[in-house]
């Protein structure tokens, strides 16, 4: 654990990274959320396996290139001690050896969704996290959305009744999309290649997952699914999906790379015995509030609410909406909180960070979504 953490409530917490260079979207989103808030400072990396590009990011982010390593296990063997975090932003199928690297070596780790690609590494990560008393964060940004953490509160607070049943989708179009000159677009070449759990689950259905246990704080229990290949890639694209939940919740899961008009189409809908709840992700500062006298309210970040109202959103004026990056950096915000919150006393908590038991049970949600898929039947989660 690092003995040098500064004494104040939000002190700079030193960052190293593997993965996520110039020519990484992630990367570039994980980058600017960092700086949003000034809580963290990169100053060591690995971020790519290019020799060139992993230059050029370590300039472009400002890291003395002495500090920019060949690989993550270079960065571990040169900067524990050094640097209070490691955040993991390679490809899904890559994450297993530098967040297990990163444990064995006592430096905290943020990875990004999904922990990893199979069930067997993410016992593995998980039973090291829990034998080295070590740290482990994994971002789902979408979370960090102001209005979905008013949707939480808004259940919590029983404004809605008794949830009875929610849908969740997430149409994007990208596997059958075509640009202008009528080529296909070309997804990573690690996104066109299954495993045990197939890429469209841990790219999109591992999101609605994470949503929806926030905001509803049920467990799943059964599930029945289809799945199709209907893209231009030779990978699962399509999944529909009907989730049992504790105290009689039924969820609608939708998720896909081929719906075309729909760029990223991520929408919650929750419905209960005295309202009913919407959110779209591309209008994301309002939330649809239907109550049972027939009135259809909405609210956006300027109404006093439970979440809507914290000045911790108020970064810029309401009627400027904040987006993607700044869920992101909401999400880092209280990422910073618990990681300072384990440097001092060893131990940590937090409703809106999520670590490897999590991403656990998500993977083998996504896993039972998959094999009631191949057989056909209901899949009942242990």
């Amino acid at each position: 654990m690092n003995k040098n953490l500064k004494n104040d409530s939000h002190p700079v917490l030193r960052v190293g990274i593997v993965g996520g260079g110039i020519n990484s979207a992630v990367g570039r989103a994980h980058m600017s959320a960092l700086n949003v808030d000034g809580l963290f400072k990169v100053v060591a990396g690995s971020f790519s396996r290019n020799h060139e590009t992993n230059l050029k990011s370590g300039i472009n982010f400002g890291v003395d290139l002495s500090r920019v390593y060949a690989d993550h296990t270079q960065l571990i063997r040169s900067e524990a001690g050094n640097i209070d975090v490691i955040i993991v932003l390679t490809p899904t199928s890559s994450h297993t050896s530098p967040v297990m690297d990163a444990l064995n070596a006592g430096i905290p780790v943020v990875c990004e969704k999904t922990l990893t690609a199979n069930i067997d590494d993410a016992v593995l990560i998980r039973d090291t996290e829990n034998n080295k008393n070590g740290f482990l964060a994994v971002t789902y940004n979408y979370s960090g959305y102001p209005a979905v953490r008013e949707l939480k509160e808004i259940v919590r607070s029983g404004q809605i009744g008794k949830v009875l049943h929610f849908a969740a989708e997430m149409p994007q179009e990208g596997y059958l999309r075509l640009n202008a000159s009528g080529r296909q677009l070309q997804p990573q070449n690690w996104r066109q290649m299954d495993g045990e759990v197939p890429m469209i689950y841990l790219d999109l259905g591992s999101h609605l997952h994470q949503l929806t246990s926030f905001i509803l704080g049920v467990r799943p229990l059964s599930v029945f699914a289809t799945e199709q290949k209907y893209g231009l890639y030779p990978v699962i694209d399509s999944v529909s999906a009907l989730v049992n939940y504790e105290n009689g919740v039924n969820g609608n899961f939708i998720f896909g790379k081929t719906m075309l008009g729909y760029r990223n189409g991520l929408k919650i809908r929750i419905f209960g015995t005295k309202g009913a709840l919407e959110w779209t992700q591309t209008d994301p500062e309002r939330i649809q509030f239907a109550h049972a006298d027939g009135r259809i309210e909405l609210r956006d970040r300027g109404y006093e609410g439970l979440e809507f109202s914290s000045s911790r959103y108020a970064r810029f004026k309401v009627g400027h909406p904040a987006g993607y990056v700044e869920a992101f950096a909401n999400l880092y915000f209280d990422i910073h909180a618990a990681l300072t919150q384990y440097l001092k006393l060893g131990t940590w908590s937090s409703e809106n960070v999520v670590g490897s038991k999590f991403s656990l049970d998500g993977l083998k949600l996504m896993l039972e979504m998959h094999q009631s898929a191949l057989k056909g039947c209901i899949s009942h989660l242990d």
